[in-house]
């Protein structure tokens, strides 16, 4: 059954989908703000790697020339290695979210996000955060989100919630904010002399966005989520970690 959950976040809606793409994934999820529309998939395994004693999560978010209907010519007629804004927005996604996986979980988790269209007027990097969170969201892998993110611009001393390409320029404050309902998890971004009072207002502004995303999200995981996967807790090895504290710290 295909869902779908709306959200309105500064100019733009930003819609979610689920269960009408990639049902085999464990999570699989549509977002659209405006004519760019993402899929993000989230898949857990089911075993754990004999003596593996850490979390391998992987995030890959790829963005192909086809998305702009482009179709790169000359000698190389595919797209080959990622490029550095395809890995800083795989970074970017990853670094919200890795922190919200329970600690003795360490099953393999891989999220794919792909920018199916682009209308090259949408920064793609937020949404990327957003639809990474629904997915994992959906489905039913341990993880206590959601996470909303957004981008916060000011233009001639407005704020301006996800500024497009051709806005950003004018704009002398560009913010990734990312978090929770309850709190605010990541910051990052760059201005042009700007007092700490403005840039607190853009990180409290982002917030209240943030926790609309969240519980768009939420909604979403109430009609379309799968019940929590079941898994065997990591056991760590508490007499190591005394004998190491005791010899070393």
């Amino acid at each position: 059954m295909s869902v779908d959950v709306s959200v309105e976040i500064g100019r733009s809606v930003i819609k979610f989908n689920s269960g009408y793409l990639a049902k085999q994934a464990d999570g699989a999820v549509a977002l659209s703000s405006g004519e760019t529309v993402l899929f993000a998939s989230a898949v857990a395994s089911k075993e754990v790697t004999a003596g593996q004693d850490f979390f391998p999560l992987t995030v890959d978010f790829r963005e192909k020339f086809y998305s702009s209907g482009k179709i790169p010519g000359g000698f190389i007629k595919r797209e080959g290695r990622p490029s550095n804004r395809e890995i800083l927005t795989s970074r970017l996604t990853d670094r919200p979210i890795r922190p919200l996986f329970p600690k003795d979980f360490v099953n393999e988790v891989q999220v794919i996000i792909y920018t199916l269209s682009s209308d090259q007027k949408e920064q793609v990097d937020v949404l990327a955060i957003n639809a990474a969170s629904a997915a994992l969201s959906v489905s039913g892998i341990p993880f206590h989100g959601p996470v909303g993110a957004v981008r916060i611009g000011r233009i001639n001393g407005e704020f301006v919630i996800n500024p497009g390409y051709g806005e950003i320029d004018k704009s002398d404050i560009d913010l990734v904010v990312a978090g929770t309902k309850k709190a605010v998890t990541m910051i990052e971004g760059s201005s042009k002399i700007v007092s700490e009072d403005d840039m607190i207002s853009a990180v409290e502004l982002a917030h209240e966005n943030i926790k609309k995303l969240c519980a768009a999200q939420e909604e979403l995981a109430a009609k379309a989520g799968k019940p929590p996967m079941t898994y065997t807790a990591f056991a760590k090895n508490e007499d190591l970690q005394k004998e190491i504290r005791a010899r070393y710290l």
